[in-house]
């Protein structure tokens, strides 16, 4: 076997860099921006959607538009099992959800849409009233069948 020679390169000596002084006012330009916080959307006027359903209550708040500014359920507001469907819940949850769109929003005026046959919904929007928000309307938007399923067939005898 042949021997390799590794070849060594002389080590070059980098020259020393010279720091300049910074002037105050390129430090301050340099900095990064300090991260500035979104600030929340004004919406005087929204609309509450209400969800009851026989096990749960959910509560939505949305701007005119539909985008949602709040939202709470039986579920978060820390009930559990059958305790989620009851009118209590309904309140509870939507006591939580307008407080949110109240504080970080400022809602003073909405609509009310409700949907299904649970018990919170006349809870939900007896608590709307309770917190001292100017109603425009009541709205039932829950589905109603038509044709409904497919019969069964025909009994043979």
């Amino acid at each position: 076997m042949a021997e390799q020679k590794l070849k060594t390169e002389p080590k070059v000596e980098a020259e020393p860099k010279t720091v300049e002084p910074v002037s105050e006012t390129d430090a301050t330009e340099s900095a990064p921006a300090a991260p500035r916080r979104k600030s929340r959307r004004q919406v005087p006027q929204g609309q509450v959607h209400v969800l009851a359903t026989f096990n749960n209550t959910i509560i939505t708040v949305t701007d005119p538009q539909g985008g949602v500014l709040a939202q709470s359920s039986a579920g978060a507001a820390g009930f559990r099992g059958s305790k989620k469907g009851t009118a209590y819940a309904a309140q509870m949850a939507a006591e939580k959800a307008l407080a949110d769109a109240k504080q970080l929003h400022g809602l003073s005026k909405v609509d009310v849409l409700v949907k299904g046959v649970g018990l919170g919904r006349e809870a939900a929007v007896r608590t709307l009233i309770s917190q001292r928000l100017q109603i425009d309307s009541i709205k039932d938007v829950t589905g109603t069948p038509h044709g409904g399923s497919r019969p069964r067939k025909a009994r043979r005898t």
